[in-house]
């Protein structure tokens, strides 16, 4: 496996803080994001790379693999989880169509790995019979990521289930972790029996700008230092549209403004959406010229 520096990706030294890592990746993943780089197909691989560097280092569980073992972290990260301590994520990677990847793990992914080398043999196999012919249906469970826009949207994704493809649609408000079940697209049975069902296991990918706790969204926008002094109004990204937020005078960074209903759907409630919470950076203004300098000195007089 080649080994990829994590750290070198995120332009971050081997002892960041979780804070210098989530910075990194926020500023990198705004620079390098599909939207800001349309057809790019090198900013594409760069964002994918960032992703994969935040994933890990930001877990302390998977960084702490990654420290010990480099390139091999994922074998030893997945020791326990597959037969024999073997990485079976090699065996159970595949893709979906429009560039978006699609990961077969779990019951499927392990269970069409067995069949197609033993047959009927595999750990998984919930029949003891002696061929085909008694083999009972089996549910399926299969990995797939989207984007958080897609979960706030709703979105569909086209699938190839038993030789045929299968376009199957994704609910607004999925969370990562959902569970999506598909009747009937699991794996044959016998004759005259029901096939099992596909579940889909949901991941949302982690976004430039806006970090989710439950059906809340948060991000952080940047305010002038003069609209900050004096009131004004400041225009914030949201996932459905650009707003007006209006600041009032002596606005300190750092503080936070609520945008009710500005949130992800609620999955089982849909018309209904969380908030979204917006902190506030306040910029210094940069490369002040001599009279600008002297009127900040002179501010500063009469507040002394």
């Amino acid at each position: 496996m080649k080994y990829k520096n994590y750290y070198k990706t995120l332009g971050v030294n081997k002892n960041a803080t979780e804070q210098e890592i989530k910075r990194a990746y926020r500023r990198l993943a705004r620079e390098f994001h599909p939207d800001v780089n349309p057809d790019n197909p090198k900013a594409e691989d760069r964002f994918k790379d960032i992703n994969e560097a935040h994933e890990v280092l930001s877990d302390p569980e998977k960084r702490a693999k990654y420290n010990q073992f480099g390139a091999s972290w994922q074998q030893h990260q997945n020791r326990g989880g597959g037969p024999g301590g073997f990485d079976w994520s090699q065996w159970s990677r595949g893709g979906a169509p429009g560039g978006i990847h699609v990961d077969m793990q779990g019951l499927g992914g392990f269970s069409d790995f067995f069949n197609t080398l033993f047959g009927d043999t595999g750990p998984r196999s919930r029949g003891r019979g002696r061929g085909v012919r008694n083999r009972p249906s089996q549910d399926v469970e299969q990995a797939v990521q989207i984007t958080l826009e897609e979960a706030y949207h709703g979105t569909r994704r086209l699938l190839k289930r038993n030789g045929r493809r299968l376009e199957v649609n994704i609910p607004r408000g999925v969370k990562t972790g959902a569970r999506i079940r598909v009747a009937g697209k699991g794996n044959p049975a016998s004759a005259g029996m029901p096939a099992g069902n596909l579940y889909l296991k949901m991941t949302v990918a982690p976004h430039a700008v806006f970090s989710r706790q439950g059906d809340d969204l948060h991000c952080e926008n940047d305010l002038d230092l003069y609209t900050a002094l004096l009131g004004g109004q400041v225009r914030v990204d949201t996932l459905d549209g650009t707003v007006a937020l209006k600041m009032p005078p002596e606005t300190s960074s750092g503080r936070t403004f609520r945008l009710r209903g500005k949130g992800m759907p609620r999955l089982e409630q849909p018309k209904e959406r969380g908030d979204l919470y917006v902190k506030i950076r306040v910029q210094l203004p940069q490369n002040l010229d001599e009279r600008e300098k002297q009127l900040f000195r002179e501010l500063a007089s009469l507040r002394h």
